[in-house]
């Protein structure tokens, strides 16, 4: 039988490979992928409260893992990308619409969005916007929440929620740094009310 150093030595070597499987675990989840539980309706109806959402890290560059900083650039943050990031007046982290990225000038009244001149929505009532060619049923039950007119600013994002009048976001604390954007949202794979699945978004 092993001896007392034996048996400490193959302890020792488990704990050791559980530890960095577990360190291996955290740093995909830091760099590749990872979830998101959506914590109220103010993505509705793209999103629901409960949804679980799959966040692609690797969408806009691949980081250090564990930190901020970008080892290799990827593509770049787009309008109609569902996105996460920390809140700048609290650190909260959220999950919203970019609806505006550099340079753009926008416009929102009675939750109706204008990017450089141009209506997004498709239809007379305004609950459907366009974003790259795919169609974004809003929630605007609670009304269209504040206005706004402003040019984003470089390297900037403007995030905004598609339940209008429920949502606090970039018309509340202002636009986002590019490269604090952690991922993009990519699908839903848990619904209550349907259970596991695949909704992409």
């Amino acid at each position: 039988m092993p001896g007392p150093m034996q048996r400490a030595a193959r302890v020792l070597r488990e704990i050791s490979v559980l530890g960095l499987l577990i360190v291996g675990i955290l740093a995909a989840r830091s760099t590749l992928a990872d979830h998101y539980y959506v914590p109220s309706g103010s993505m509705e109806y793209t999103l629901l409260a409960g949804d679980r959402v799959l966040v692609d890290k690797r969408a806009y560059g691949y980081r250090l893992p564990f930190t901020n900083h970008d080892l290799v650039a990827a593509g770049k943050v787009d309008r109609g990308d569902v996105v996460i990031f920390d809140s700048p007046r609290d650190g909260v982290r959220l999950i919203k619409r970019i609806v505006a990225i550099s340079g753009d000038h926008v416009v929102v009244e009675n939750g109706h969005l204008a990017i450089n001149g141009e209506w997004l929505a498709s239809n007379a009532n305004g609950d459907i916007e366009i974003f790259n060619g795919k169609s974004v049923e809003l929630n605007l039950q609670d009304g269209g929440g504040p206005p706004l007119n402003m040019t984003v600013g470089k390297n900037q994002v403007l995030a905004i929620g598609d339940h209008r009048g429920q949502s606090a976001d970039g018309r509340y604390f202002g636009t986002v740094e590019e490269d604090q954007i952690y991922g993009r949202a990519i699908a839903v794979y848990y619904r209550r009310e349907a259970g596991f699945g695949w909704i992409p978004l």
